[in-house]
C-alpha cells in the first residue's frame, strides 16, 4: 500500500522519511539509525544544537522497535537554493561548516552536505535534516566534502565571477553542480589560486581521470581529525570573505520613484488600514524589492514574505533583517516572470512556487509597483497576472501605474516599433480582466501621482 502521505524525496535518506499526518510535518526514524539517533539525543548534542538555533527542534511523539516518530517545529515556508541570494547562500554555507566543526568536536559528522538541508526560519539559516549525522570514523575523509564542494563552494564561486544568477543553476542540477562543469566555468586564473586549484580544479582532474564518483577520499590514504578541521577552517576562511562583483538597478531604487514624500507616505497609509482592517497575520509582497513596505506595516505580523527579482535588493534586505532582528519576515529571490517550478524525481521532490504558496495561503498578497513591469516587460496580458495572482491569494492589494505614469512612459518608449501593440495597458483594461477573478472591496487613487491602489478579493471562478 503507498502511504500518500510520505514526502516525495525522503526516498534518497535510508534511515528514514519525513511524512504529512493531519497536515503536520513528522519524521519517521528506521532502526538502522536508531543508534546514532540515542547517542546525539542523550549525549546533549541535538539540545545543544536546539539552544543554539543551528538545528530546528523536535519532540519525540512515538517510538516502537521498528519506529521512531518525531515532530519538527512548524516552518510556514520552505525556500530552495535557486531561490536565495548571494549573502543567504553564504550563510547556509557557513552554517553547514559550523555543524560539520562542532559534529567532528563531539564525535560526530554530517554524511551529507546537501543545500536542500537548510531553510531560512525566524530570521536566519536553519539546518532542518535531523537524521544527517553519524558517528564520525577516526582518521576517514568527511565523506560529505565533494558534495559540500558542489552544493556551496562551487556555487558561490560562480557567482563571485559570473554574478548571483549563476546560484540559480542548483534548479538544474538537484545533486549539486557537476564538478568538472564548475571547474570549466571558471576563469583560467583560478587555476593559480591554491585553494580554488586543490578543492574544484584537481577535484575535476581527478574525476576526469578515473571517470567516477570521487567523494573527497583516496582509497589508501587517511585523514586525521585535526586534518579535516583544517580543512573545515580553510573552507570557511574562504566563503566568509566571498563577494559578489555585480551591481544592479536596484541601488537606490526608492531614489528614484516618480512620485513625492508626500504621495509615498500616502501609499504606505492606504496599505497601512487596509491591512489592520484585514486582521492580517500573513503576507507575501511580491517584487517586494528590499522590504520598505512591510517594515511599514503596524500591525503584528507573524510571517511576511518578501520576494524580488533582484538579488541585491534581496541581500539589502535580508541584512536589514539579521540586524533588526526582523524575525517575521523571510526574503527570497523570485523572477515573477518565470516562478521556480517543481523539479527532482517525478517533479515532486521539491515543490513549484504557486503550490508552496498555496499552501502558505496568504492573508494578503501585496502586489506593489510590479503589474507594469509584468505586463510591458513580460508581455504578460492583465486576464493572466490576475489567474496568477488569484491562484493563491486571499486578498490583493495592487498598485496600478497609469498609461501617463513616468515609468510606464518609460517602458513603453523601449518598445521602440512595437509601442503600439501595447494600446491595451490601460486602467480600464486592467479593471475590466481583474474582474474576472476579482471583486473590488475599496480603491484609492494616490494624490499627485498616476498611481491607483486596489484592495481586491477573489471571487470562486470556475
Amino acid at each position: 500500500m503507498v502511504d500518500n502521505s510520505k514526502h516525495a524525496s525522503s526516498f534518497r535518506d535510508p534511515s528514514g522519511y519525513i511524512f504529512t499526518e493531519e497536515g503536520v510535518i513528522k519524521r519517521a526514524i528506521f532502526p538502522i539509525y536508531f543508534k546514532q539517533y540515542e547517542a546525539l539525543t542523550t549525549s546533549g548534542f541535538f539540545d545543544s544544537l536546539f539552544i543554539n538555533k543551528l538545528l530546528i527542534p523536535h519532540s519525540e511523539k512515538s517510538k516502537t522497535g521498528d519506529k521512531i516518530v518525531i515532530q519538527p517545529d512548524h516552518i510556514p515556508f520552505i525556500s530552495y537554493p535557486y531561490e536565495w541570494s548571494f549573502n543567504m547562500y553564504k550563510e547556509a554555507a557557513l552554517l553547514t561548516l559550523k555543524l560539520q566543526k562542532y559534529s567532528l568536536e563531539k564525535g560526530f559528522s554530517l554524511k551529507d552536505a546537501t543545500a536542500f538541508n537548510i531553510a531560512f526560519h525566524e530570521g536566519k539559516a536553519i539546518f532542518i535534516d535531523t537524521l544527517s549525522f553519524d558517528f564520525y570514523q577516526e582518521n576517514s575523509p568527511w565523506r560529505a566534502y565533494k558534495q559540500f564542494i558542489t552544493h556551496f563552494l562551487g556555487p558561490l564561486v560562480l557567482a563571485h565571477y559570473h554574478g548571483a544568477q549563476s546560484l540559480k543553476l542548483m534548479s538544474n542540477f538537484i545533486d549539486g553542480i557537476p564538478i568538472k562543469m564548475l571547474a570549466s566555468m571558471l576563469p583560467f586564473k583560478t587555476k593559480m589560486n591554491p585553494f580554488l586549484y586543490s578543492n574544484i580544479h584537481l577535484l575535476a582532474k581527478f574525476e576526469d581521470k578515473h571517470n567516477e564518483d570521487y567523494k573527497g577520499e583516496s582509497k589508501a590514504s587517511a585523514l586525521s581529525k585535526k586534518g579535516q578541521l583544517n580543512i573545515i577552517q580553510s573552507l570557511y576562511d574562504y566563503i566568509k570573505k566571498l563577494s559578489l562583483k555585480e551591481h544592479s538597478e536596484w541601488g537606490n531604487y526608492y531614489d528614484k520613484t516618480n512620485y513625492s514624500t508626500d504621495a509615498f507616505v500616502e501609499k504606505s497609509a492606504i496599505i497601512n488600514s487596509w491591512i489592520t482592517n484585514l486582521n492580517t497575520k500573513t503576507l507575501i509582497d511580491v517584487g517586494g524589492n528590499d522590504g520598505t513596505f512591510v517594515r511599514k506595516i503596524t500591525t503584528d505580523l507573524q510571517q511576511a514574505l518578501v520576494c524580488d527579482i533582484d538579488n541585491n535588493a534581496v541581500d539589502f534586505n535580508y541584512k536589514a533583517i539579521r540586524e533588526n532582528k526582523e524575525s517575521f519576515i523571510t526574503p527570497f529571490v523570485l523572477d515573477v516572470l518565470n516562478p521556480s517550478a517543481a523539479i527532482g524525481f517525478q517533479n515532486k521532490e521539491r515543490d513549484s512556487f504557486i503550490n508552496r504558496m498555496k499552501d502558505f495561503t496568504p492573508d494578503v498578497t501585496l502586489a506593489l509597483a510590479v503589474i507594469h513591469h509584468m505586463s510591458l516587460s513580460g508581455n504578460v496580458t492583465f486576464e493572466m497576472s490576475a489567474q496568477f495572482f488569484a491562484s493563491f491569494s486571499k486578498h490583493l492589494v495592487i498598485e496600478f501605474p497609469k498609461r501617463n505614469d513616468s515609468w510606464v512612459q518609460r517602458l513603453l518608449s523601449s518598445k521602440v516599433d512595437f509601442k503600439d501593440y501595447f494600446d491595451w495597458y490601460s486602467l480600464e483594461n486592467f479593471e475590466t480582466a481583474y474582474a474576472i477573478y476579482f471583486e473590488v472591496i475599496e480603491k484609492k487613487s494616490i494624490a499627485n501621482s498616476e498611481r491607483v491602489m486596489y484592495l481586491l478579493k477573489p471571487k470562486d471562478v470556475k
